[in-house]
Order: C-alpha cells, then structure tokens, then sequence
C-alpha cells in the first residue's frame, strides 16, 4: 500500500545546521498492517510520517502509494486518502467552530456523491456516531469545539478522521499530551475504530509498552533509520528488557531515552 524507497531527508543542507534526520529509509506498508514506531527523541518517527502525509518532500529516494509514485505531491493531495492525528488535541479541529460544522466539513472529504448538506438527516447521524465515543458529545452538536476537553477534542477528531474515510491513518503520539485516563480512552477507541472500519495504521508512540502490545508489527528506529522490524511470533513475545537488549545488540550502546523507558510502568 504504501512504499519508501530509499527515501532520507536533510534539513538546512550545506549549512552549519545540517542534520540527517533520515537516511537511505526502505520501507512496506501492507494493507491491513497496524505498524506501532518506537525510538528515542531525534530517531526520525515524526519525520517518516512527514513523508508519508506528504508534509516535507523527501532530498533523495521515492514514495509510493498503490503502485503510484507521489514523491512529488503535496500534502493536501494526500490528504484525500490519509487520515492524521497529532500529540496536540487542539490541531485536529476548529476551535471556534461548532461540532456540527466539524463533523460535516469533515464528512464532506470523505463522502462519495452528490455534495451534502447539513440537515435533521446528517444531525441524526452525527448523534449516532457521538455516542460511540461515551461523553455525552451527542447532546453537544452545537457547542463551539473549544469549550471541550483535552481528551473529548482529541476523541473527537479520531471519530472525524474515521467519518473521512481514510486509507491510512498517521498517529503521532496521539495521546501523549493527555491525562492517564483519557489517553487510554482515546487509545481504546483507536484500537475499536481500527478494528471496526479494518484501516491501515502507522501509530508513533514513545511507551514500550503501547508499542509491544498493539498492533501486528513493530518498528524501532534510531539515528534516522529504521534498525528493527518485527512481527508474527517474534512480536507476541517481545518484552521491554528484549527490546532495550536487542537496541544494545544492533547499535553496540546503551539505548538512552528517559522518556521511553520511563513509560514502560505506565
């Protein structure tokens, strides 16, 4: 479904400010795949979803998506078929907008037809579609979507981004920013939503744990490059200590990351 090939990005080229932030990436993504992305800060996670989405153009290698070689297209071409949600609950929706109005922009995008209107019809359905999300969202269409929570906003645009359609969905440490209780919330809901609508996944996190437990494949990446991937059997017995000892057997040196070795008591 989708393909990396060969792919590494430069930022300030040339510059005392050069950094690789990847180098010489190949990767394949099947459909069907829920690929959970581990690796300390500056490991280059955000920067291959940024070439996936098609928010930075990469300085050598191609991408594919179905065969079709986008290297060269922009982001809001992709957007028509890849879904995003970042750390940041506030970015994936409009703040001084009401949920309605939201949730049909967003509809729109992925709706195949004549173009839709808002009207008792589509509010019925958004009511329906709120309440799988369990916080009484459905009696709130039109409140602005800035009077909600952290967590409500961020449960909220996982839903839009499923009403959209997508073939991919990018998840960037989608529920670090929030509260132990609403990030395992928003995460149970990613994981029914994925299941439900079968969407191909690629979901950053820095928790070992999340990392080790969802999905069907694991990528760990360090430096700018992809030094593990693993799934089937080798996945299911996979543990925290296994994985940190495996980072020391490829790199020869201690894996050093606070964040993602804290996270592992979570």
């Amino acid at each position: 479904m989708i393909r990396l090939e060969s792919v590494s990005k430069v930022f300030n080229p040339g510059t005392v400010n050069e950094n690789t932030a990847l180098r010489n990436v190949s990767l394949s993504v099947r459909e069907g795949d829920f690929i959970t992305i581990i690796g300390s800060n500056g490991a280059g996670k955000s920067t291959l979803l940024n070439l996936v989405s098609g928010t930075f153009t990469p300085s050598a290698g191609k991408v594919f998506v179905n065969q079709a070689d986008v290297t060269r297209h922009p982001e809001y071409k992709r957007a028509r078929y890849i879904g995003r949600i970042f750390q940041n609950p506030l970015l994936g929706t409009a703040s001084n907008m009401s949920l309605e109005d939201n949730m049909t922009i967003t509809y729109r995008k992925g709706f195949k037809g004549p173009r839709i209107s808002l009207n008792h019809a589509m509010r019925a359905f958004f009511k329906e579609r709120l309440e799988q999300l369990d916080m009484g969202l459905e009696d709130r269409l039109k409140d602005n979507v800035g009077l909600l929570s952290g967590g409500q906003r961020q449960a909220l645009t996982l839903l839009m981004m499923v009403l959209s359609q997508p073939e991919l969905i990018l998840l960037d440490e989608h529920t670090a920013a929030l509260d132990p209780k609403n990030a395992q919330i928003v995460l149970d809901l990613t994981m029914r939503f994925v299941g439900q609508y079968k969407l191909t996944t690629m979901m950053v996190t820095h928790n070992m744990l999340h990392a080790i437990h969802y999905g069907n494949r694991l990528l760990m990446m360090d430096k700018g490059e992809i030094i593990l991937d693993v799934e089937g059997e080798e996945k299911t017995t996979l543990t925290v200590d296994k994985l940190v000892q495996k980072f020391h057997e490829i790199r020869r040196r201690t894996f050093e990351s606070d964040e993602v070795l804290l996270s592992e008591t979570e």
